[in-house]
């Protein structure tokens, strides 16, 4: 059973999932389930490599909400989260109370085996990353070991976009993978969020 504070009431939590949609054990699916406020972008069947209706999806989801948000969001979910930020940059921050961001994946880097090559991603709108500064506050969570993105890049995206760095030390891609799984801190970087209001 995971440690989590009582549910947030003052804004919603919405999770952004990456490519691979939602997975059981996963610290988002589970987080979500003990967040009965929470929603939770569903995934994307008809074309799931298109950036562009991912992005569609997640602005969806955010005018069927009412009041503040809390965006949580791991891997190309990040990824998805930067480009809606862009597109929306006139009114996001009037929306969002913040946004946690976990292990965005460098897609500007070919990735391992088993994954999108760079040609798919370029062909789907994925590059490049934008690299303005967000407008609501974030707190960018990132491990030393990612297989999907270095150190050194998610340093440089944390810079680029405003973001309160996390070091999360070696936690690989933070995914059932590399043992997550339930993730407890996850919900004190949320609660911090909490504290902010949309700018």
């Amino acid at each position: 059973m995971q440690d989590v504070s009582p549910p947030i009431t003052d804004a919603t939590v919405l999770f952004v999932p990456g490519l691979r949609g939602h997975v059981a054990d996963h610290w988002q699916t589970l987080l979500a389930n003990d967040i009965p406020s929470s929603r939770t972008v569903p995934p994307e069947q008809t074309t799931p490599l298109s950036r562009d209706k991912r992005v569609y999806n997640l602005a969806r989801e955010i005018e069927a909400i009412e009041g503040d948000i809390i965006l949580v969001a791991h891997s190309a979910g990040v990824l998805i989260t930067a480009h809606w930020a862009w597109a929306a940059r006139r009114t996001a921050g009037t929306r969002i109370r913040g946004a946690l961001l976990v292990s965005p994946a460098d897609l500007e880097r070919p990735l391992p085996a088993g994954y999108p090559t760079h040609e798919e991603l370029g062909d789907n709108n994925w590059l490049p990353i934008p690299r303005v500064e967000l407008p609501f506050p974030s707190i960018l969570a990132a491990s030393t070991n990612d297989p999907l993105a270095s150190f050194t890049r998610t340093q440089a995206l944390a810079k680029e976009w405003g973001c309160e760095l996390e070091n999360l030390g070696e936690a690989g891609h933070m995914n059932p993978a590399s043992g997550y799984g339930p993730w407890p801190a996850a919900m004190k970087f949320i609660s911090r969020l909490r504290l902010y209001g949309p700018v």
